[in-house]
């Protein structure tokens, strides 16, 4: 009886134990081995386990490893590797018995895949890479994988560079046919990015093997609108083949091929061919044109761990908000140098080709390019691309420069090189320079006065420019205009958005266009311009006439034959009366001029009673309000008069109603 106690209370022991060890599970450090062997001869890796290999039998059979490192047995450096935090598999009891394990569910914890960064390809037969898997492989069952909280680390210690894509969460589902479907999301730096992808596996080895892709990505900072692909790939060694690509992109759609080769350092080539393609414009790149340029840092060390070699064709290409039409690119990229060449790009109704080269293999990257630009229309180019919005016009321009620079200002305040830019049958919009002249014989302008409903016509606007460490300098400044000429020169800071430069300005008398065989009127007075460029300082370059008052007064005598003949209407003794005025004293008061009064009132008064000196005072310029004005107004002449110093008056009214009139 006895016995028979005993005996139950052993067996009621080890049925509570055996329950204990399927509910709990135990330590299973014997099966440690066991799975790196299994690892290891059907992947050609090592698996390591630090942590602690734990088995649960109940209410399915699950293990659990922790501390889990994968390496390839080549990598001496140990710098190609996979750690993971984490591996939990479930599967069912009777499939582990039979030797083929059937995983309903394998969870990744905390995987961080560490990849490194070669600034050389390493020859074929030093290229690193795991042996084919073992037909074994096959012998495992996985119908669902989690992926949690993990990252890819891409550096390369030496140069002390390390990128990471962080916050990876995925979700994949293999179905009985072998279909994969994965959904997931992650983030790249500030760039979160989601994605999916569908594909079927065949049964036997991928080696050799077409698989068909299905790929969608949506990058909010890099691409306006979510990627949608389909291709088949192809794998041959390290040689990753991609065909037949199709797919959407900003709307439009594109096609070509692809390859991407990962023995060493990753080798992309690429032919695609877009309806559309866009590229979302950066924070710098949508900064106001009175906002200086951005000192934010940027790094282009990542072009020296690819090589690239690549033809891009598209019917509609938008940088940044900057549109462009039949575009064909060529790029290379090899040992951090890129190179990209810009054969046919249609631009806002012209034509621009050139070249770019970066240097980056330094950490202060270095820039050459050339462009030409023709019959482009000026004003949505400038617009999209700087911000500015005031000129119009059908473009020809020829650049060439060189710079360096880690950001967006050092790259523009070191720029040197050569520009010749013109401007044809356009407009100035905004401003009215013929009322800018005006405005500066009474007081010097702040800012470039723009009226939002006025602007200027140009025939012209011509200047070529040498560029040195961010100073554009121009001898040649040529603004022509139906009523306005200006021409000068000065310095443009490229990097500090300003302008310093010397004009002279002057009028065309009559509406009868530039053909005509008298010459434009000038006021005599250079004009000096300087400040930002958005809003510079305009003013009469007063000490170039107090230095030379006679060649001053020569030029106003010019001035006034050009307006009244000749003989000058008798205003020698006008302009005489001026003289004290320039020297600082005012002129004697039959001049018509005020004791103390300014230059630019003088030039008004000047201008007023010439034209009632010649009898050919505008009906509809007003008389001159300043009580010492000497000549009374005279009555507007009878109907049907057509005396010759009357039919050319008012063309010649319309230009001194916007220099001087009200």
């Amino acid at each position: 009886m006895k016995g028979l106690k005993f005996s139950g209370i052993a067996l009621g022991a080890v049925i509570l134990v055996v329950g204990l060890v399927l509910l709990v599970g135990i330590p299973s450090s014997f099966l440690t081995s066991m799975i790196q062997d299994r690892v290891e001869r059907d992947s050609g890796y090592r698996l390591t386990i630090a942590g602690m290999t734990r088995i649960r039998l109940w209410p399915t059979l699950n293990v659990t490893l922790t501390d889990v490192t994968l390496t390839d047995p080549r990598d001496r450096d140990g710098t190609s590797r996979l750690s993971i935090g984490g591996v939990a598999a479930d599967m069912t009891l009777a499939s582990a018995w039979s030797g083929h394990p059937d995983i309903t569910t394998l969870v990744i914890t905390r995987p961080e895949l560490h990849v490194p960064l070669l600034r050389d390809r390493l020859p074929a037969t030093a290229a690193k890479g795991a042996p084919p898997p073992d037909s074994a492989a096959s012998a495992v069952t996985i119908r669902r994988v989690i992926i949690s909280e993990g990252a890819v680390v891409m550096s390369n210690p030496h140069d002390r560079v390390e990128n990471r894509i962080d916050d990876i969460n995925a979700d994949a589902l293999i179905g009985a046919d072998r279909a994969i479907d994965l959904s997931g999301r992650a983030r790249a730096g500030d760039t979160p990015l989601k994605f999916t992808l569908k594909a079927t596996v065949p049964e036997s080895s991928i080696a050799h093997q077409t698989i068909p892709v299905e790929l969608a990505l949506d990058v909010p900072g890099a691409l306006q609108t979510p990627l949608s692909a389909k291709a088949e790939a192809r794998l041959n060694g390290p040689l990753i083949m991609i065909n037949s690509v199709s797919g959407t992109l900003d709307g439009g759609a594109f096609n070509g091929w692809a390859s991407v080769d990962v023995a060493s350092k990753p080798l992309v080539k690429l032919d695609l061919d877009f309806q559309r393609l866009g590229v979302a414009a950066s924070n710098a790149e949508t900064e106001q044109a009175a906002q200086p340029w951005s000192n934010a840092p940027f790094n282009l060390a990542a072009l020296n761990y690819v090589d690239v070699q690549a033809k891009i064709s598209a019917a509609e290409l938008n940088l940044a908000g900057t549109r462009f039409d039949t575009a064909q690119t060529e790029a290379t990229l090899a040992g951090g140098i890129l190179k990209v060449s810009v054969g046919k790009l249609g631009a806002y109704g012209g034509d621009a080709s050139g070249e770019m080269i970066v240097d980056a293999t330094t950490p202060n990257p270095t820039y050459a390019m050339h462009c030409d630009l023709a019959g482009v229309r000026a004003l949505p180019l400038l617009q999209s691309l700087a911000g500015f919005d005031k000129l119009d016009g059908k473009l020809q321009a020829k650049i060439g420069g060189r710079s360096s620079g880690a950001s967006q200002h050092a790259v523009l305040a070191n720029l040197s090189g050569t520009a010749f830019v013109n401007f044809q049958d356009g407009a100035i919009r905004g401003l009215n320079v013929a009322r800018m002249i005006r405005s500066l014989t009474t007081s010097p302008l702040s800012g470039w006065q723009e009226t939002k409903d006025e602007q200027t016509d140009l025939t012209q606007l011509a200047a070529s420019f040498r560029i040195d460490r961010g100073q554009a300098t121009t001898s040649d400044l040529n603004l022509v205009g139906p009523l306005v000429r200006v021409t000068g020169g000065g310095t443009v800071d490229i990097g500090n958005k300003s302008l310093t430069l010397r004009v002279e300005p002057k009028l065309v008398m009559t509406t009868e266009g530039q053909g005509r065989s008298s010459e434009p009127v000038g006021l005599g007075i250079p004009v000096a311009i300087d400040g930002p460029w958005t809003g510079p300082r305009i003013y009469p370059d007063m000490a170039g006439i107090l230095d030379n008052p006679d060649a001053a007064y020569a030029r106003l005598k010019e001035m006034g034959k050009g307006l009244f003949g000749a003989n000058g209407g008798g205003l020698d003794g006008l302009i005489n009366g001026l003289g004290g005025l320039a020297g600082g004293q005012s002129g004697p008061a039959s001049s018509g001029n005020p004791p103390g009064g300014s230059l630019g009132e003088a030039i008004g008064n000047l201008i007023q009673q010439g034209l009632q000196g010649t009898g050919g005072r505008s009906r509809n310029v007003p008389a001159p309000t300043t009580p010492q004005a000497s000549t009374p107004p005279t009555d507007p002449p009878p109907a049907g008069d057509n005396r010759p110093d009357r039919q050319d008056s008012q063309p010649m009214n319309d230009v001194l109603k916007q220099l001087f009139g009200r």
